[in-house]
């Protein structure tokens, strides 16, 4: 009898013998694996109607990179998960891929284990989403004051209007609005978008940067339809919590009074 596949994956590299090894390796895994040598012909194969649960894209390939798939597909109203799978390991790399809608960016070099484990946190969010909204029928949303959380597509409204953000996002927001006034701890958020255990950064407490990163995005997009969003709080040197958004004006600073940019781009400031 013939054991159900796992998920469908695409996954999109030039690299002829990584295509070839780690998809038979999925294959191994339980996943079905659609490989593409190049952009082009993945984006045609979304255009004629195909689909598939997770994206795995390198970003450096021929004619068309990967951050250009990346945005010609949400430009085009394809909201696949997408995990950059690359030799690059910079972190403007990693929050260049976040910023422009991937859910994640695993370094090749890293174990086919640490990518298996992040593309089960993808599906079971998913599956999670998906099984909410059915609970709760047409009824799935999280209102708390001016934010509204539509939970069956994941669709962020801010005053009635639309914030675009990313399903990650989405989930740090969910996270911290159906706790409110409760700080969550920057590990927890790392947490969230990486999985239990994933380190990352300069030092022990270099993932706080890349949680920085996160927040800083969000409270932009926010900021974007309401100059005076201020409900993100920083609770100095331990995370940050959903508030009533009362001075707003010093949100855009960090612990120990410095800029937030300072702290994203310096994380040794921990």
């Amino acid at each position: 009898m013939t054991e159900p596949t796992i998920a469908r994956i695409a996954l999109v590299d030039d690299d002829d013998l990584f295509r070839e090894s780690l998809s038979l390796n999925l294959g191994d895994e339980g996943y079905e694996v659609i490989t593409f040598d190049r952009g082009e012909p993945a984006l045609d194969f979304f255009a004629a109607g195909g689909s598939v649960d997770i994206v795995l894209l390198d970003w450096r390939m021929p004619k068309l990179d990967g951050i250009d798939v990346l945005r010609q597909m949400r430009a085009r109203g394809i909201a696949t998960p997408v995990i950059f799978l690359t030799v690059l390991s910079d972190q403007i790399y990693e929050e260049a891929a976040l910023a422009g809608g991937a859910l994640d960016f695993v370094e090749k070099s890293r174990s086919l284990s640490i990518l298996l484990k992040r593309m089960r946190l993808i599906l079971d969010g998913i599956k999670g989403t998906a099984e909410e909204a059915e609970a709760a029928g047409n009824t799935a949303v999280h209102r708390l004051g001016e934010l509204e959380l539509r939970l069956e597509n994941s669709r962020a409204f801010w005053k009635g209007q639309r914030i675009d953000l990313t399903l990650t996002e989405f989930n740090i927001v969910k996270l911290m609005s159906t706790r409110p006034e409760e700080d969550v701890s920057y590990r927890e958020i790392y947490d969230l978008v990486h999985g239990k255990g994933f380190m990352a950064g300069y030092g022990p407490s270099g993932y706080r940067a890349n949680v920085r990163a996160f927040i800083k995005r969000i409270r932009q997009k926010f900021r974007s339809v309401d100059a005076g969003f201020g409900c993100i709080e920083n609770y100095p040197g331990f995370g940050y919590r959903w508030g009533k958004g009362e001075g707003a004006a010093n949100q855009g600073r960090d612990e120990d009074g410095m800029g937030e940019d300072m702290l994203i781009d310096g994380a040794a400031a921990d």
